[in-house]
Protein backbone atom coordinates (compact mmCIF):
# COMPACT_ATOMS: atom_id res chain seq x y z
CA UNK A 1 0.00 0.00 0.00
CA UNK A 2 1.46 3.32 -0.53
CA UNK A 3 1.35 6.36 1.94
CA UNK A 4 -1.91 7.96 3.70
CA UNK A 5 -1.15 11.33 4.78
CA UNK A 6 -3.27 13.71 6.57
CA UNK A 7 -3.34 17.45 5.69
CA UNK A 8 -5.57 20.50 6.70
CA UNK A 9 -7.86 21.89 3.85
CA UNK A 10 -6.18 25.52 5.14
CA UNK A 11 -2.66 24.27 4.80
CA UNK A 12 -1.13 24.70 1.13
CA UNK A 13 -1.14 21.56 -1.21
CA UNK A 14 2.12 20.38 -2.46
CA UNK A 15 3.31 18.00 -4.67
CA UNK A 16 3.91 15.75 -2.39
CA UNK A 17 0.68 15.27 -1.43
CA UNK A 18 -0.58 12.73 -4.28
CA UNK A 19 -4.48 12.20 -4.62
CA UNK A 20 -6.00 15.28 -2.39
CA UNK A 21 -9.56 13.68 -0.70
CA UNK A 22 -11.42 15.89 0.99
CA UNK A 23 -12.87 13.49 3.62
CA UNK A 24 -15.65 15.71 5.49
CA UNK A 25 -19.27 15.61 4.83
CA UNK A 26 -18.88 19.43 5.21
CA UNK A 27 -16.94 22.03 2.80
CA UNK A 28 -14.55 24.04 4.83
CA UNK A 29 -15.50 27.32 6.16
CA UNK A 30 -13.97 30.62 4.28
CA UNK A 31 -12.66 28.26 1.04
CA UNK A 32 -13.45 28.99 -1.54
CA UNK A 33 -14.39 26.05 -4.14
CA UNK A 34 -12.28 27.53 -7.09
CA UNK A 35 -9.36 28.07 -4.75
CA UNK A 36 -8.94 24.49 -3.06
CA UNK A 37 -6.86 22.23 -4.91
CA UNK A 38 -8.89 19.19 -4.73
CA UNK A 39 -9.15 15.89 -6.19
CA UNK A 40 -12.42 14.33 -4.90
CA UNK A 41 -14.87 14.82 -1.80
CA UNK A 42 -16.02 12.04 -0.67
CA UNK A 43 -18.63 12.59 1.38
CA UNK A 44 -19.68 9.16 2.40
CA UNK A 45 -16.13 8.53 3.91
CA UNK A 46 -17.31 11.03 6.88
CA UNK A 47 -19.56 10.16 9.99
CA UNK A 48 -22.94 10.90 9.91
CA UNK A 49 -24.46 13.82 10.92
CA UNK A 50 -25.61 12.40 14.26
CA UNK A 51 -21.96 10.92 15.20
CA UNK A 52 -20.63 13.99 14.12
CA UNK A 53 -22.56 16.20 16.41
CA UNK A 54 -22.39 13.33 19.35
CA UNK A 55 -18.61 13.43 19.58
CA UNK A 56 -18.34 17.36 18.90
CA UNK A 57 -14.38 16.92 19.31
CA UNK A 58 -14.43 15.64 23.12
CA UNK A 59 -11.64 14.52 24.12
CA UNK A 60 -13.60 11.89 26.65
CA UNK A 61 -15.45 10.36 23.58
CA UNK A 62 -12.62 9.85 21.32
CA UNK A 63 -12.32 5.93 22.38
CA UNK A 64 -16.03 5.42 21.34
CA UNK A 65 -16.24 8.08 18.80
CA UNK A 66 -13.57 5.80 16.72
CA UNK A 67 -15.65 2.65 17.60
CA UNK A 68 -19.01 4.43 16.52
CA UNK A 69 -17.38 5.28 13.17
CA UNK A 70 -15.70 2.24 12.64
CA UNK A 71 -19.14 0.51 12.77
CA UNK A 72 -20.48 3.26 10.28
CA UNK A 73 -17.32 2.76 7.66
CA UNK A 74 -18.60 -1.44 7.29
CA UNK A 75 -21.89 -0.43 5.82
CA UNK A 76 -23.09 0.98 3.06
CA UNK A 77 -22.41 4.03 0.93
CA UNK A 78 -19.29 4.64 3.25
CA UNK A 79 -17.94 1.13 2.79
CA UNK A 80 -17.90 1.49 -1.18
CA UNK A 81 -15.99 4.88 -0.04
CA UNK A 82 -13.71 2.93 1.73
CA UNK A 83 -13.08 0.44 -1.51
CA UNK A 84 -12.24 3.68 -3.51
CA UNK A 85 -9.84 5.20 -0.96
CA UNK A 86 -8.14 1.86 -0.42
CA UNK A 87 -7.79 1.59 -4.72
CA UNK A 88 -6.30 4.96 -4.56
CA UNK A 89 -3.81 4.17 -1.54
CA UNK A 90 -1.91 1.46 -2.95
CA UNK A 91 -1.77 3.17 -6.46
CA UNK A 92 0.68 6.08 -4.47
CA UNK A 93 0.55 8.91 -1.96
CA UNK A 94 -3.07 9.91 -1.00
CA UNK A 95 -3.81 12.38 1.63
CA UNK A 96 -6.52 12.66 3.68
CA UNK A 97 -7.98 16.45 3.68
CA UNK A 98 -9.67 17.66 6.81
CA UNK A 99 -10.74 21.18 8.77
CA UNK A 100 -10.97 19.74 11.87
CA UNK A 101 -8.56 22.27 14.86
CA UNK A 102 -7.89 19.21 16.76
CA UNK A 103 -4.94 17.34 15.11
CA UNK A 104 -4.95 14.21 17.12
CA UNK A 105 -8.72 13.69 17.34
CA UNK A 106 -10.63 13.71 14.60
CA UNK A 107 -12.45 12.19 12.12
CA UNK A 108 -9.63 11.72 9.22
CA UNK A 109 -7.12 10.78 11.83
CA UNK A 110 -9.74 7.75 12.95
CA UNK A 111 -9.90 6.86 9.10
CA UNK A 112 -6.16 6.63 8.17
CA UNK A 113 -5.77 4.37 11.44
CA UNK A 114 -8.93 2.50 9.82
CA UNK A 115 -7.25 1.78 6.29
CA UNK A 116 -4.03 1.56 7.68
CA UNK A 117 -4.95 -1.31 9.99
CA UNK A 118 -6.20 -3.45 7.04
CA UNK A 119 -9.69 -2.23 6.51
CA UNK A 120 -10.43 -4.92 4.17
CA UNK A 121 -13.78 -4.56 3.21
CA UNK A 122 -15.66 -8.18 2.49
CA UNK A 123 -16.46 -8.95 -1.60
CA UNK A 124 -19.84 -9.67 -2.71
CA UNK A 125 -18.52 -13.43 -3.99
CA UNK A 126 -19.57 -14.46 -7.54
CA UNK A 127 -22.05 -16.77 -8.20
CA UNK A 128 -20.94 -20.19 -8.95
Amino acid sequence: MGMIQLKRAYDPAARSDGRRVLVERLWPRGIRKADFVLDEWLKDVAPSTELRKWFGHDPERWAEFRNRYFAELKSSPALDAVRVLLAWATKGTLTLVFSSHDLERNSAVALKAYLERGARPSRARSPK
